[in-house]
């Protein structure tokens, strides 16, 4: 009589076959497979950081005035975007705009509005309160990091709802 081979080993086999394609298979998916961009690759040979100082004020008739303070550019690059920058701004918010010898847009951070401070404080219930504080003038640092096409720095207020803006100050950059 012939004998007929038990199931049992056909399993142990295809179970055996099966853990090898899972193992295989999560080896090759532990490999990088994100190759590196050629920018990246190619990195800013010496990165530069802008530090602006600026006098922002308001004339008797409600029209803003930047008048450039100092500015220094110096050897580094930032560890992260500033979080004091906002994503989109509102009317009398300010745009700080790099631009190239062209002067086409390289990089716009927004400010929310320098010019008018919200502060919070305790009433005498002991209950906290908000208010809108409206100032004359007011010192604005910025720190951005410098494109190494950038010419130009340009302040400029939000004056509508459609993003328009009104320049407030050009800074040539040497």
């Amino acid at each position: 009589m012939k004998k007929i081979e038990s199931p049992n080993i056909f399993y142990k086999s295809f179970a055996q076959v099966l853990l090898l394609m899972f193992v295989l298979l999560d080896v090759a998916s532990c490999g990088s497979k994100r190759s590196i961009p050629q920018a990246d690759a190619q990195t800013e040979a010496n990165p530069k950081i802008i530090f602006l100082n600026y006098t922002i004020s308001k004339s008797d008739d409600g029209h803003k005035q930047a008048l450039l303070l100092n500015k220094t550019i110096t050897d580094g690059k930032l560890k992260k975007a500033s979080s004091n920058y906002i994503n989109s701004g509102e009317i009398g918010d300010l745009k700080c705009i790099q631009l190239d010898k062209q002067s086409k847009e390289l990089q716009v951070v927004t400010i929310k509005n320098p010019l008018s401070k919200i502060v919070e404080f305790v009433n005498d219930s002991l209950i906290f309160e908000r208010k809108q504080i409206d100032l004359e003038n007011v010192t604005l640092s910025l720190r951005l990091q410098l494109n190494t096409k950038a010419k130009y720095i340009v302040i400029s207020e939000i004056v509508d709802s459609l993003k328009q803006s009104k320049t407030l100050a050009k800074t040539e950059l040497d």
